[in-house]
């Protein structure tokens, strides 16, 4: 028993009371060595004996002290995106949190995971629940047809949890938010629109999670292909230069493989991503009135909008204040093969009203930019 006591009464009656309860007691330069009895089974720990010495002298007659309680606040980065946020967000996007399980069946994550690396139960569940997961999106998938053979055509769902890829010994475990999505994009009402979810819905609820950091221009989203998601219907989803998730339908060849009749959209993204933030900073709103030039350009169908969103922000100068797409079209008038990207390009200087002829400069750098990158031509 320690030297605790010690501090609080002498030596010897410390020692006199143990004695007196029936124990062998032992002094050290430590404190005190007890043999407890063996009919008293309720002491098996040094705070027992302390609680018996005190009992004996009384409580009464111990000194009062309070506590060096040190305690100091837990920082909390300002930075950081917390996960109760993205969960928030998620609903109020109207999604349904799911939380399933680690274990997957082996044929359904094979069949949307074909190259998947994960550890095996030894002594698993059962044989639908017997390797660790490789990804949300069997899970998902799983609970999505679960909700389709009770009748529910509209099903909006999201999770966050663990992933497991590598062999047991050099395991990698992520954190990771995936969400899946089937049937009309908005709630039955007679007012509401009766088409199906799309691509742009599924990213554009992802999109309002990224809206969250403060800092989309860190995001991008790359054409690639997937084993379980469609191919043209698939981005590789890219933070800071790094592969961080993926988003897309699901594939046909997959879809006919579990049985499923209709559609789903699936996305997954690494929750570190999403959590990291910007602090926001205050910048002097301008005087100067806005300068806006509205250039479309028609390109090859297989050229991204991303690309020469891309090219007219390097190319346009310090006081570009705003790039974005607002048209998209294919049809007459363009020839086969091609389309037509209508971009939006405002300027702003912070102290003096810019002129025609420097924004024609930047507008002529642009275009020439996009015909020599892109093999774009502007569009009468």
């Amino acid at each position: 028993m320690s030297e605790a006591l010690s501090k609080s009464l002498p030596r010897e009656e410390v020692s006199d009371i143990l004695a007196r309860l029936g124990m062998q007691v032992s002094e050290t330069s430590e404190g005190w060595h007890v043999v407890v009895p063996s009919w008293r089974f309720d002491i098996a720990i040094e705070e027992d004996l302390i609680e018996e010495v005190a009992r004996i002298h009384g409580y009464n007659n111990l000194p009062v002290r309070r506590p060096a309680a040190r305690l100091a606040l837990k920082p909390q980065g300002e930075a950081r995106i917390s996960q109760v946020q993205l969960r928030h967000q998620m609903v109020a996007r109207g999604y349904q949190e799911a939380v399933t399980y680690s274990f997957v069946a082996p044929d359904l994550q094979k069949t949307l995971l074909p190259e998947a690396v994960s550890p095996e139960l030894a002594n698993p569940i059962s044989t639908d629940l017997s390797v660790m997961r490789a990804s949300l999106f069997p899970g998902l998938v799983r609970a999505l047809m679960h909700n389709l053979n009770r009748q529910q055509t509209r099903v909006r769902l999201f999770e966050t949890g663990l992933v497991f890829n590598g062999p047991l010994d050099d395991l990698d475990q992520t954190p990771v938010l995936g969400a899946i999505v089937c049937g009309s994009r908005y709630p039955e009402g007679w007012s509401g629109d009766k088409q199906n979810a799309d691509f742009y819905d599924l990213k554009g609820d992802l999109e309002s999670l990224i809206a969250l950091s403060g800092q989309p221009d860190a995001w991008r989203f790359e054409a690639a292909d997937h084993p379980s998601l469609h191919p043209g219907q698939c981005a590789r989803v890219v933070h800071n230069g790094q592969t961080a998730g993926w988003i897309g339908r699901l594939h046909p060849e997959v879809r006919g493989k579990l049985g499923l009749k209709v559609d789903a959209l699936l996305f997954e993204v690494r929750l570190d991503a999403l959590s990291e933030g910007a602090i926001p900073a205050f910048e002097p709103l301008s005087r100067q009135p806005e300068v806006r030039r509205d250039l479309a350009f028609t390109v090859a169908e297989e050229v991204p909008v991303q690309a020469l969103l891309d090219m007219a922000r390097a190319h346009a100068g310090e006081h570009l204040k705003q790039a974005r797409l607002f048209d998209v079209y294919a049809g007459k008038g363009v020839a086969e093969g091609h389309k037509s990207i209508a971009l939006g390009l405002t300027w702003q200087h912070p102290s003096r009203t810019l002129n025609d002829d420097e924004i024609n400069q930047l507008v002529d750098v642009i275009v020439m930019q996009a015909r020599e990158q892109h093999s774009a031509e502007l569009r009468s």
